[in-house]
C-alpha cells in the first residue's frame, strides 16, 4: 500500500523551491566552524556560550532558532535525574507516562505523544541517545548513567532527526572518554528500602585512545501495597526496582583529523510493575466479590491516596536492552575541512512482562510472565552519514539514513477460574433483568437465579467448560526499513540574517506476519455462532416459567421478538476478541510503503547582539503502521462499530504536522541571564490515536489535531555568586478536531481539550552553593513543577480527569570543594502528592475506573566520591 497525498507536499515543496533558491542570495558574511572541539568541556563562563547539537553540529544555544531546553550535568545530578521520567519536572510541556510496565512508557511535547500499550505505534517524541535513534519511547526509559547534558527540542524535528519526531526529541548525550584518569563512585540509600551503587573509572590508554566504564545497581521495594486474595501472586508490593546497567566507551584518536568512539551497553529490569488502584468502583465490583476467595476482590471504598491495589495475579517483568555502536569523525581534506561523520548502531530489546487483567482478587484474566505468552522483541541495525561544512556564508549538512527493524511480539490471554461465572453473572443478569421486565406486562415471569449458568446454558456445554486455559496465543513478526536523504543549510544573508532551510526525504516499507490461534478451541463461543438465534433462544425458552406450556405460536412470536435483539449482543459478549473462535488458525500478511517529504525553512535576525528573533515553518512526519492485536469490528473493517468479524487489514496511515514558530532568544547582564520565548500552532493530520476500549486496543487516525500555546525559558546566573536560577512555563491548547468518529466510546473528543495536555505547565529550580571554611562547600537545590488539570485517558472520560498539582523536590548536600566527597540528603515529590499517571476502564467491567499512580515521596541520602 502506497500513501500518496499531494495535498500534504505542499509545505515540502515550498522548502525544495527555498533551497534552490537560496544560493542566489546577496550574502555575504559571517563564518561559523563546522564543528566544536569534541570532548569535555569546561563549565562556560557565562551562559550565552552554552553549546547545544540540536541540529546535529555544535552551536551556541542562543544562536539555534529551535525551542531548546538544555539540562546541564550538575543539574540533572542536583535533582536526581536517571531516566527520561525523572527528567519532567525540569522541562515544562513535557510529560512522561507508564502503564501496565516500565516497557510501556509515553513521552508528550506540548500535549502531543502515542499511547505506549501497542508496540506497533511508533513514537511522537523521538528518543535518541548519543546520536543513536531508539525505536520506541519505552527503550530509552532506563537508567541513563553520567550524562554529560539533555536536550529537549519542542516541535517537528524531522528535517535533522528523521521520521517519528513529529512533536520533538529528547536528545541525550552522556559522558565521553577522556585523557585524564578518574573514578567515581555513588552510594545511595533510601525509603522504600532502597539501596543504589554506581561507579566510573576513566584512563588513557596512550596518547591517542582512551576508555570509560561505567556501571550501577539499584534496588527498592514496592511503593504500591497489593492484595493478593490468595494469589497464586506472592508479592504484597508493586513497583519495585531491580535494575543494573553497564556501559563501556573506547575513544580512538589515531590524528587530529580523525576520532572513532565506540559504546557498548547493557542494561536489566527484573521488577514488578505495574498495578493499578481503582478509581470509581462500579456495578461489577459485587460480582467479583463474590467470585474472590475471602470476598474482597476490589476496594470497597475507593481511596487513592491509600495506594492499595488488588492483584491475584503476577505482574513480573523482565527486560533487557542492550547494544553497540561506533561514531566517527572525520575532518576531511575536502570542502575547507567539511566534517565527515558515521553513525553505525545494533541494538536489541525485549521485555517479558506479566498483567493481571481484571485488576482484581477474582481469578479472571492474566496473562503470564514467559517468553512464549508475552514477548515484545525490537532488533534494529541503523547507518547514518553526514557530512557538515562550512563557508563564508553557508553552513551546510547532507546525510544518509538507512535503519532495519525487526519487531516481534507474543501476545495471549490466559482464563482463570472465576472468568466464566464472572462473564456469564455479568450477561446474565442483564439479559435476564431486562428480559423480565419485558415479559411482565404479559403476565410472564423469568428465572433470574444463577445467572453463572446462563452462558453454559447458550452454548449447551456443562459449566465450567466453556473458557479455560489459554484463550489466545498470538504471534507478531513485523520488518520496517527505512531509508532517507537529507540535508540542512544555514545562509548567512548579512551579519544580522540567516536563513536555514532543510529537506528530507524518507521511503518506509513495512511489513508485518500476524498468526492467530485458539488453544482452549473457544468452544463456547465456536458452538454459539454455529447457530446463534437457536442457541440463545433455547438457553432464553430455558428461562421463561412456563414457556413449554405456551402455545406454540405464541412461543414462536416471542422469540421472534426476542432473539434479533439479545443474540448479537450476547454472542458479542461470548466471544470477545481472545475468545473468538473465527481467528482460531487465522494467518494475515499487510505490507505498506511510504514516500514522504518532510523539511523546515527558519528566518533568524540579530536585532541586537544580544537579541535574536526567528520564524521557523516546518512539516514533519511519522510513519503509518499496523496495530498489533486482535481487531474486530461489525464489518470486518478497522473504521467499523465494534462487532465480533475479525479485522485483517489492521493498518492505520502516517502522521503529519505542519508547524509554524515565532521565536525570541535574548541574553542580558553580559550573557549571564537567558530569557527565550515562542510562540507556536501546531496542525496534525491522522493523528494517531491508541484507545484501550474495556476489550483491546483500537487505533483511529483523529483527522485534525491543533496545538497553539506560548513557552517561554529562564536560566540565570545570578550576580550572587553560586546562585542558578532554571525555570519555564508552556500555555498549549491541544484540541481535537471536530471530526465525529465510529466508535461511540470516542464521542467526546471532537472539540475537546486533548487527552494528556494540560493547558498550562510551569516549572522552577533553584540551586545555591557557597564556601565552608576553606575546604568544604554546601549545596542545595529546590525544584518543582505544576501542571494545570488535564484527562489522562484517551476517551476523555470524565472519570479519568486529573486536578491541576505540582511536585516538588530538593536536595542539599555538603563535602570538599574539590568534589572528592560530597553527602547529599533528598527528597522526590515531598509534598506527597497522590496522582494519575493513566487512567483506564476497567476491563470488562462497565462502571468502573482505575489508574496507575505517578511514584510517591521518596527521600533518602547519596554518598559521592571522586578521584
Amino acid at each position: 500500500m502506497v500513501s500518496d497525498h499531494p495535498q500534504r507536499h505542499a509545505l515540502a515543496t515550498a522548502i525544495f523551491l527555498a533551497i534552490l533558491a537560496a544560493p542566489a542570495l546577496p550574502a555575504v558574511a559571517q563564518s561559523q566552524p563546522a564543528n566544536a572541539a569534541s570532548g569535555n568541556q569546561d563549565q562556560p563562563t557565562t551562559l550565552s556560550t552554552i553549546m547545544v547539537t540540536a541540529q546535529k553540529r555544535e552551536e551556541a544555544l542562543q544562536d539555534v532558532p529551535i525551542v531548546v531546553n538544555v539540562l546541564p550535568e550538575q543539574l540533572l545530578q542536583d535533582t536526581g535525574v536517571r531516566d527520561i521520567k525523572d527528567m519532567q519536572v525540569l522541562v515544562p510541556g513535557l510529560t512522561v507516562t507508564s502503564t501496565q510496565s516500565a516497557a510501556q512508557t509515553t513521552a508528550r511535547i506540548r500535549g502531543i505523544g502515542t499511547v505506549g500499550d501497542n508496540p506497533g505505534l511508533e513514537s511522537s517524541v523521538g528518543v535518541v541517545i548519543d546520536g543513536v535513534y531508539r525505536a520506541r519511547n519505552s527503550v530509552g526509559f532506563g537508567d541513563l548513567g553520567e550524562m554529560d547534558r539533555i536536550e529537549v527540542l519542542k516541535g517537528p524535528q524531522g528535517t535533522v532527526f528523521g521520521k517519528n519526531t513529529s512533536a520533538g526529541v529528547i536528545n541525550v548525550i552522556t559522558r565521553r572518554p577522556s585523557y585524564t584518569q578518574s573514578l567515581e563512585g555513588e552510594v545511595t540509600v533510601g525509603n522504600y528500602g532502597l539501596v543504589g551503587v554506581a561507579g566510573s573509572y576513566n584512563d588513557a590508554l596512550s596518547d591517542n585512545a582512551a576508555f570509560r566504564v561505567y556501571a550501577a545497581k539499584r534496588t527498592r521495594d514496592g511503593v504500591d501495597d497489593v492484595n493478593t486474595a490468595g494469589g497464586p501472586r506472592r508479592e504484597t508490593d508493586d513497583g519495585d526496582q531491580n535494575y543494573h546497567s553497564l556501559r563501556g566507551q573506547l575513544l580512538l584518536e589515531p590524528s587530529e583529523a580523525l576520532s572513532v568512539n565506540f559504546i557498548a551497553d547493557y542494561t536489566s529490569r527484573e521488577e514488578n510493575c505495574c498495578v493499578t488502584v481503582t478509581t470509581h468502583r462500579g456495578p461489577t465490583a459485587a460480582i467479583i466479590d463474590a467470585l474472590t476467595p475471602g470476598g474482597q476482590g476490589i476496594i470497597p471504598v475507593p481511596d487513592i491516596d491509600r495506594r492499595l491495589a488488588y492483584a491475584n495475579r503476577t505482574t513480573e517483568q523482565d527486560i533487557k536492552d542492550k547494544g553497540v555502536s561506533m561514531e566517527v569523525n572525520w575532518t576531511t581534506p575536502w570542502a575547507n575541512d567539511a566534517v565527515l561523520t558515521s553513525v553505525t548502531a545494533v541494538r536489541d530489546w525485549d521485555a517479558i512482562t506479566s498483567i493481571d487483567f481484571d485488576y482484581s482478587g477474582a481469578d479472571i484474566m492474566y496473562r503470564p510472565p514467559q517468553e512464549d505468552a508475552s514477548l515484545v522483541a525490537f532488533e534494529n541495525f541503523s547507518q547514518e552519514l553526514r557530512l557538515t561544512g562550512s563557508g563564508d556564508r553557508l553552513d551546510w549538512m547532507v546525510g544518509l539514513f538507512y535503519s532495519d527493524e525487526d519487531l516481534a511480539r507474543n501476545d495471549s490471554y490466559f482464563m482463570g477460574a472465576a472468568y466464566e461465572p464472572y462473564l456469564s453473572t455479568l450477561v446474565g443478569s442483564q439479559v435476564l433483568g431486562g428480559l423480565a421486565q419485558q415479559l411482565a406486562p404479559l403476565g410472564l415471569t423469568v428465572n433470574t437465579t444463577n445467572p453463572a449458568t446462563f452462558l453454559s446454558q447458550v452454548s449447551g456445554r456443562p459449566f465450567g467448560t466453556n473458557y479455560t486455559g489459554i484463550g489466545a496465543l498470538d504471534r507478531y513478526a513485523q520488518n520496517a526499513k527505512s531509508a532517507a536523504v537529507f540535508t540542512n543549510n544555514t545562509f548567512h544573508v548579512n551579519d544580522e540574517l540567516d536563513i536555514t532551510v532543510g529537506l528530507r526525504y524518507t521511503r518506509e516499507k513495512k511489513t508485518l506476519q500476524s498468526d492467530f490461534s485458539n488453544p482452549n478451541g473457544s468452544l463456547a463461543c465456536g458452538s454459539t455462532l454455529a447457530n446463534p438465534a437457536a442457541r440463545v433462544g433455547g438457553a432464553l425458552a430455558q428461562r421463561i416459567n412456563g414457556f413449554a406450556s405456551l402455545p406454540p405460536q405464541l412461543q414462536q412470536q416471542l422469540l421472534s421478538q426476542l432473539v434479533p435483539v439479545v443474540a448479537p449482543q450476547v454472542a458479542g459478549f461470548m466471544c470477545l476478541p481472545w475468545a473468538n473462535v473465527q481467528h482460531n488458525g487465522r494467518s494475515t500478511f499487510q505490507e505498506r510503503t511510504e514516500k514522504e517529504w518532510s523539511g523546515t525553512v527558519k528566518v533568524a535576525y540579530d536585532f541586537a547582539d544580544d537579541v535574536m528573533g526567528y520564524v521557523s515553518a516546518a512539516r514533519g512526519y511519522k510513519a503509518g503502521g499496523f496495530n498489533l492485536d486482535r481487531v474486530q469490528s461489525s464489518n470486518g473493517l478497522s473504521s467499523g462499530v465494534g462487532g465480533i468479524t475479525p479485522v485483517d487489514d489492521t493498518s492505520f496511515p502516517g502522521e503529519f504536522v505542519d508547524s509554524y514558530e515565532l521565536g525570541l532568544k535574548t541574553a542580558w547582564a553580559d550573557g549571564n541571564l537567558l530569557f527565550n520565548a515562542a510562540l507556536f500552532h501546531q496542525e496534525y493530520e491522522d493523528f494517531q490515536l491508541n484507545s484501550f476500549l474495556g476489550t483491546a486496543f483500537v487505533v483511529r487516525s483523529i483527522p485534525k489535531v491543533t496545538s497553539t500555546g506560548i513557552e517561554a525559558d529562564v536560566l540565570w546566573q545570578t550576580g550572587i555568586n553560586g546562585l542558578m536560577v532554571q525555570g519555564g512555563f508552556t500555555y498549549a491548547d491541544t484540541k481535537y478536531g471536530n471530526d465525529l468518529l465510529p466508535d461511540p466510546e470516542l464521542v467526546l473528543l471532537p472539540g475537546s481539550q486533548m487527552s494528556f495536555a494540560p493547558k498550562w505547565s510551569g516549572n522552577t529550580s533553584v540551586t545555591y552553593s557557597w564556601d565552608i571554611g576553606s575546604n568544604l562547600q554546601g549545596r542545595f537545590n529546590i525544584g518543582a513543577k505544576y501542571m494545570s488539570e488535564y484527562n489522562t485517558g484517551s476517551d476523555l472520560d470524565p472519570q479519568k480527569l486529573q486536578d491541576g498539582y505540582a511536585l516538588v523536590n530538593a536536595r542539599v548536600g555538603f563535602g570538599r570543594q574539590d568534589q572528592r566527597w560530597m553527602l547529599e540528603f533528598w527528597g522526590q515529590n515531598l509534598t506527597d502528592e497522590t496522582y494519575k499517571q493513566v487512567g483506564i476502564d476497567a476491563p470488562i467491567q462497565a462502571g468502573s475506573w482505575n489508574a496507575f499512580l505517578g511514584a510517591p515521596r521518596t527521600y533518602g541520602m547519596t554518598l559521592r566520591m571522586r578521584y
